[in-house]
């Protein structure tokens, strides 16, 4: 035994020495005159010159095999293979290949689900993640454990509360899953503190993604590579594309990622209209377009859009695709090209595209560690500061969906405490989909044990789907031994998740009957915890009074543990408000996942889909939170008449009441509302102040009911006021899109309205009309 020992200790010295040497491969080494001399490796040229004299070197053989994302380099020019696959959701991640963990940097810092980081509604939160994220890659990057290309964030609407992949998406609402895009992308992308957007030098590269109108993934035997969805223009503008608009115009994001859906017919990755036509040329993507993993290969062969491998890929070449995530390209192109199916001055086009992104990244800049981002290393990775932002983003976006003055609980006069439910000690499960390997975790149990020494867990089932109850009899009877009871239920993987969708939106199996039970039981008071990234249909217990207390905590990362007992016991308060609407079963049961309309539609019996368009009951409405505090809000300072400015020679009627943004002169229609917000109650805290616009009654058809305009978080100590000034741009923020899909300005009177639904709302009225002569013309804003 102890030879054995002795002989397994130093293979593991061995593998550990071995693993801790890789070194980061590069292009350009100076080292090597052989190669380093060629025009590509002169930084002094520009990019796409140096792009342009690589491609210029290759065989078509050659050049074929750089289109895929194992692309396998030149070795004869000095440019070794590169993996383009990374994943950084919400944390570098080891689900693409190019990153791996090991005994050098063993786990990076995994923040929330985005779905809970978005509830913060905090831009500068998500620049700060992003910045964290990116860091962390290039550290990891250095030491040869991760690549420079990343496809994250996920910009996908979540327009139906059932899709599985809700939780990687900012939320149901177009302008917070744009800047959620926009911030998240710039601190990946962005070189020092944030300001420097002007530079083309890239940290790492980000991809929007998936592109375009995604969200079915597998819902009732339907799936994300047969499914087309049928779209109206007005929902496509208004709904499916501003996100990855902004992405590419104010993020200025290094590539877009096309979906395996159809859209009207036409698979993304294979539409020119919409990769070439809108997001390259309309949009002006300075970057790389790529397909999602083997999108060419589906619609090749389980849909048979295509006759042939070649006319697949001739096919995305010549509709703007530039790489793929797969093997397609790689096999086929080379017969393509000779076939005369896609000419070979594509192929060179795509690659230029690509290359450029990697030059820009440094790749061809020779030695990493000589280069400005070099000096970081796995001591940058799992920083005290980075798991602390962590920490903080959990409890920025976790929100209080209701409370008698049950919360928050004092530690000191909670003797016993019992903590239930299946996701009560969950620990992978607070990470979502798309994670890496956290830094460490905090469970909720061990959350709570740090304010109370006298803690009795019972799981109440065995995981999630609960399809058995005999735990529930032992929880209600450590229930009813306690003074506080909080309670963790929810969903996990196995219930929402990438390829599986949501049929209802109920508790599973037996959580329902857990809670229930558990709260007869209790002779005090009863948390419940409801860890989930889609709603969930929780009516039962919001109208049960022995539920003191309600908390949606997403899915919280690692430290999701510490930031709920932080909130439950009041050394946090709570701000965060639902980036989606809760709503009950019925709404489901009458609405198929797959019919991709937004609007209401009473002949068909859809009754609309998010806040924008459904009027229905809900359980919480989009924007819902409390806080342990009551805030108070009245405008400042806002406009009362926008003059409408022709442009050129456009030529209004003085009757008319819908004009074309095209047709305006939208330079000086910007104005500020400055909106005071007052801290009332007992505690300090942040806010967040949520800006909607209501649209004249007589607009375009199909106008939102009302929608999001703009938002701020703002911090507040208790008894002060603060003043929050929100920007608007006229021709931006507040038009309407037709039914052609053209955005339109309404003239009449608009309705500014500060605060959601759930909570008293300050109501400012704005005049937009056309200017009456040339002398109105010269003040837009009133």
């Amino acid at each position: 035994m102890k030879p054995q020992y002795h002989l397994s200790l130093c293979l593991a010295i061995f593998l550990l020495l071995t693993t801790q040497c890789t070194p980061q491969q590069f292009a350009c080494d100076k080292s090597k005159s052989e190669t380093s001399q060629f025009p590509f490796c002169n930084s002094s040229l520009t990019y796409e010159d140096r792009a342009k004299n690589l491609v210029s070197l290759l065989t078509l053989k050659e050049k074929v095999q750089q289109l895929v994302n194992t692309a396998t380099g030149i070795p004869r020019l000095g440019v070794p293979s590169y993996e383009w696959w990374g994943e950084a959701l919400h944390g570098v991640s080891n689900v693409g290949p190019a990153v791996r963990f090991n005994a050098m940097v063993p786990g990076a810092t995994s923040f929330p689900a985005v779905i809970l980081s978005a509830a913060s509604f905090n831009a500068s939160l998500w620049l700060k993640m992003g910045q964290v994220v990116s860091t962390e890659a290039r550290a990891m990057y250095n030491v040869g454990q991760a690549g420079l290309t990343y496809w994250s964030p996920n910009v996908n609407v979540f327009r139906d509360p059932r899709w599985g992949r809700g939780q990687e998406t900012p939320g149901e609402d177009p302008l917070v899953v744009s800047k959620y895009a926009v911030n998240y992308v710039r601190g990946l992308q962005e070189i020092g503190d944030g300001k420097n957007s002007s530079s083309d030098r890239l940290k790492v590269s980000s991809c929007c993604k998936h592109y375009t109108a995604y969200d079915v993934d597998n819902w009732k035997g339907v799936d994300r590579f047969h499914f087309d969805a049928k779209v109206t223009n007005q929902d496509l503008e208004d709904t499916y594309q501003p996100p990855f608009k902004s992405c590419v115009q104010e993020g200025h994001v290094s590539s877009v990622m096309c979906s395996y859906n159809r859209v009207n017919g036409i698979p993304t990755c294979a539409d020119p209209n919409l990769l070439k036509g809108v997001v390259r040329d309309q949009w002006g993507l300075d970057g790389y377009i790529v397909s999602d993993c083997d999108s060419i290969q589906v619609y090749d062969t389980a849909i048979r859009y295509t006759a042939t491998p070649e006319d697949a890929v001739a096919l995305a070449l010549n509709a703007g695709l530039n790489m793929n995530c797969g093997d397609y390209l790689g096999k086929y192109t080379e017969n393509a090209v000779n076939m005369s199916k896609v000419k070979e001055s594509v192929v060179d086009q795509a690659l230029i595209y690509n290359y450029i992104v990697l030059m820009r990244l440094g790749f061809f800049d020779g030695d990493p560690k000589s280069q400005p981002l070099g000096n970081l290393g796995p001591s940058d990775v799992c920083t005290d500061d980075h798991k602390s932002l962590a920490l903080d983003a959990a409890r920025q976006g976790i929100v209080l969906l209701g409370n008698n003055g049950a919360l928050p609980l004092s530690s000191k006069a909670t003797q016993n405490l019992a903590v239930i439910g299946p996701n009560a000690n969950a620990t992978n499960v607070m990470i979502s989909n798309y994670a890496g390997i956290p830094c460490g975790y905090t469970s909720p149990l061990q959350g709570l044990q740090k304010y109370v020494s006298a803690v009795t867990y019972a799981p109440g089932c065995s995981n999630v789907k609960c399809k058995d109850d005999s735990l529930i009899e032992p929880a209600a009877a450590a229930a009813a031994a306690a003074d506080v009871v909080v309670v963790v239920v929810g969903l996990d993987q196995s219930i929402e998740a990438e390829g599986l969708d949501r049929e209802n939106l109920t508790l599973p199996g037996y959580q329902e009957k857990l809670v229930m039970e558990v709260a007869n039981a209790t002779k005090g008071t009863v948390i419940l915890v409801v860890m989930a990234a889609g709603p969930v249909d929780i009516s039962f217990a919001k109208s049960n009074r022995k539920i003191g207390g309600i908390l949606w905590v997403g899915y919280p990362g690692q430290a999701g543990g510490d930031a709920i007992a932080q909130i439950i016991f009041g050394d946090y308060n709570p701000a965060g408000r639902s980036p989606f609407t809760w709503y009950p079963q019925q709404y489901v049961d009458q609405l198929p996942m797959t019919d991709m309309n937004m609007r209401a539609n009473a002949t068909a019996n859809l009754p609309g889909r998010t806040y924008r368009f459904y009027s229905g009951k809900t359980v919480y409405p989009f924007g819902h939170g409390l806080s342990y505090s009551s805030f108070s809000k009245f405008i400042v300072s806002a406009p009362s008449t926008v003059l409408i400015k022709k442009n050129g020679n456009s030529i209004y009627s003085s009757r008319a009441q819908a004009i074309d943004v095209t047709t305006v002169n939208c330079k000086d229609l910007q104005f500020h509302v400055v909106i005071g917000v007052k801290n009332n109650g007992p505690m300090s805290g942040s806010h967040v102040v949520l800006i909607f616009w209501k649209p004249p009654s007589a607009s375009t058809a199909g106008a939102p009911n009302v929608e999001l305009v703009g938002f701020e978080r703002v911090a507040v100590e208790k008894g002060k006021t603060k003043n929050v000034t929100v920007r608007f741009d006229v021709c931006k923020g507040l038009n309407l899109v037709d039914t052609h899909g053209k955005r339109k300005l309404v003239i009449g009177q608009h309705t500014l309205i500060v605060g959601s639904p759930s909570e008293r709302q300050v109501r400012h009225h704005l005049n937009v009309r056309l200017a009456r002569s040339a002398s109105e013309t010269d003040l837009a804003i009133m």
